[in-house]
């Protein structure tokens, strides 16, 4: 168990709790570290198939911890972000390229961005700033009736970070991605449904049992290889140039696929009336054409 998250696994589902809630589910290093290391987790152990990620308490995460004051966000200074390597050079000019200078929320959204398993957001309350980002590379959003979000970077002198540029557009439309950024306004889980920023809304109680069916229904008559292959073609081919860079890799996949034991179980199962049992597994028997299946570096 973790100092800021708690971790269960049950039923083939790891569920991740964002666990500061005297602090409102805060975030802070040791939270994106142990977040991290759990998608990790997930992605290595062959008996987890989808995640699902929901907060403490009456919020989900009401953003970065700000209780370091003014020098929050103030990265090359007193903030707790602080790296002991610094960017600046003997010039006094800034190396942007420098590791310390990444955003630790965009570090935690491309690590969902590259899990090989369905992730799932239960919103169960307050989603701003981080609290909100980190979500928008989760495959599902569904929301307690209590949740509010909100992107309200510029009221706090800052911009949109976690990789929100590329993911917020792509959910809700560009215009929409603006008026709530530029806005910073604070909206509700029915605004958040009609904008399409979440799937459904629950009552409180009724959240979590939502969550673990949208997960079961993607886990229990599916191949974990077809749907770790899946959640990366569609969510990388948002960016392509060309329908011809998805046809590429589509055809990869499918020769890859179609010669594999659980296209085999897949066909005979159907036509044998039963309910297949696919043998391949994520950890082993990935197909690697791709540089982003086995680089980290490619998100």
């Amino acid at each position: 168990m973790g100092t800021a998250t708690r971790i269960e696994i049950a039923d083939n589902i790891l569920t991740l709790t964002l666990a500061r809630p005297d602090k409102l589910n805060a975030y802070n290093p040791v939270m994106q570290a142990e977040m991290i290391a759990a998608f990790d987790m997930a992605d290595a152990d062959d008996a987890v198939r989808a995640v699902i990620v929901t907060g403490e308490g009456r919020a989900f995460c009401a953003g970065a911890d700000l209780s370091g004051g003014g020098a929050t966000f103030d990265y090359g200074g007193d903030s707790e972000w602080r790296s002991e390597a610094t960017p600046v050079q003997a010039d006094g000019s800034v190396d942007y390229t420098h590791p310390s200078i990444r955003d630790g929320g965009g570090m935690l959204a491309l690590r969902i961005f590259r899990s090989k398993k369905p992730v799932i957001g239960a919103i169960n309350g307050a989603a701003v700033g981080v609290g909100a980002t980190m979500t928008l590379p989760m495959d599902v959003r569904i929301a307690s009736d209590a949740a509010r979000y909100g992107f309200v970077f510029a009221r706090r002198g800052i911009t949109p970070e976690a990789a929100s540029s590329w993911f917020l557009p792509r959910i809700v439309g560009i215009a929409n991605a603006l008026d709530l950024c530029f806005s910073g306004r604070i909206i509700g889980a029915d605004e958040a449904l009609a904008l399409g920023l979440v799937r459904s809304v629950h009552a409180p109680d009724d959240l979590l049992p939502a969550a673990r069916a949208i997960a079961r229904n993607y886990i229990e008559a599916t191949a974990p290889v077809s749907i770790a292959l899946t959640r990366q073609m569609l969510w990388r081919m948002l960016g392509a140039a060309h329908p011809m860079e998805a046809h590429r890799l589509d055809s990869r996949t499918i020769w890859a696929r179609g010669a594999s034991a659980d296209a085999a179980e897949g066909v005979n199962s159907f036509l044998e009336k039963r309910p297949a049992v696919f043998a391949d597994r994520v950890s082993s028997d990935m197909p690697h054409f791709a540089p982003w299946m086995d680089d980290p570096d490619w998100g």
